[in-house]
């Protein structure tokens, strides 16, 4: 029978994606779906496709970038830093760094762990949810600075893909959607 899986394993396991991609559900805050795929390449990088939307939110160059492709406007755009991504998306994830972890459970099936940036608390959490045997992550649920909460959940994660990094490269989106 599985136990709850340690922070330390939990760290590593992060540490050594370096690509990974996977077919992904969000649960909106206000109850709405959608569905689409998402592209990681560790340190700083992630990409959202959504499918029944012209929306894209990538993370690159240490901001997050929102493309509505139904609006003419640039997108709007936010220091990664500024958001609970950062923790799963820095270049050295410790989940046993001081005051890091709210909370670590185990429900008999899945281990929950809810992190925050200990510097920041205040841009909201992540809350990441782990199987085991192997160890994969299966979902996140980020709380955002206003309490709104998104769920994502992931279908198989594929590690170790070639992902471009100009995939990330929110510049050459917004030339690439402008046309130039």
């Amino acid at each position: 029978m599985a136990d709850q899986i340690p922070l330390r394993e939990l760290s590593r396991y992060l540490n050594a994606i370096t690509t990974a991609e996977a077919d992904f559900t969000q649960i909106n805050d206000d109850g709405s779906v959608s569905t689409g795929h998402v592209y990681l390449r560790r340190p700083g990088n992630m990409r959202f496709e959504y499918a029944d939307d012209d929306l894209l939110v990538m993370a690159g160059g240490q901001q997050v970038a929102i493309f509505d492709g139904r609006s003419n406007a640039r997108p709007e755009q936010y220091p990664l830093r500024e958001t609970p991504l950062s923790i799963i998306l820095a270049a050295e994830v410790d989940l046993g760094r001081s005051d890091m972890v709210v909370s670590h459970a185990y429900d008999g099936t899945t281990t929950r762990v809810v992190a925050q940036d200990p510097d920041r608390p205040e841009i909201g959490s992540l809350t990441m949810v782990f199987t085991p045997d192997p160890t994969e992550l299966r979902q996140w649920i980020v709380r955002d600075d206003t309490g709104a909460e998104t769920t994502v959940i992931l279908g198989a994660l594929e590690q170790g893909a070639e992902i471009p990094l100009i995939q990330f490269n929110i510049t050459h989106e917004i030339r690439r959607r402008e046309g130039d």
